[in-house]
């Protein structure tokens, strides 16, 4: 009885694989496009410098953009040296990897909707506020 129940499930397995690979080939795509289209001078336009503001925009700019940790260290560094403020490229880091608005749909798909859209409004809310707390911090210490 464990070993057919173990088949169901490793065909069950099977069959939502199938259905997932083509979401997430189209999501990678996407991602790779958009992350393309942007060029990293554009963000030098956007950040006006306040402590506020700039936290939000690098928040919906990396929520937009998302990407794997590795490329976010990169951008983020090219950012710091075009004078973007620290608290804007933290903030743009941290839901360029945990904000995934290009990907809502599969995860919509996969989570569901509520869960997926949740799971992004706290992620966002996060980014800006561990942000600010870091930015904080290293004005304190």
């Amino acid at each position: 009885m464990d070993s057919e129940r173990l088949r169901d499930a490793g065909k069950s397995l099977l069959n939502n694989l199938k259905m997932s690979i083509p979401i997430l080939l189209g999501v990678l795509l996407l991602v790779g496009l958009v992350n393309t289209a942007v060029p990293r001078a554009f963000f030098t336009r956007i950040f006006t410098g306040s402590l506020l503001l700039d936290p939000f925009i690098g928040a919906i700019f990396g929520g937009v953009a998302a990407g794997n940790p590795l490329t976010s260290y990169v951008i983020g560094g090219e950012l710091l040296k075009n004078g973007i403020s620290l608290v804007a490229v933290l903030a743009f880091i941290v839901s360029w990897v945990t904000v995934g608005t290009v990907q809502l749909p599969a995860e919509s798909l996969m989570l569901g909707r509520r869960f997926a859209l949740l799971r992004n409004a706290v992620s966002f809310l996060m980014a800006v506020l561990l942000a600010l707390a870091t930015v904080a911090t290293l004005e304190i210490v």
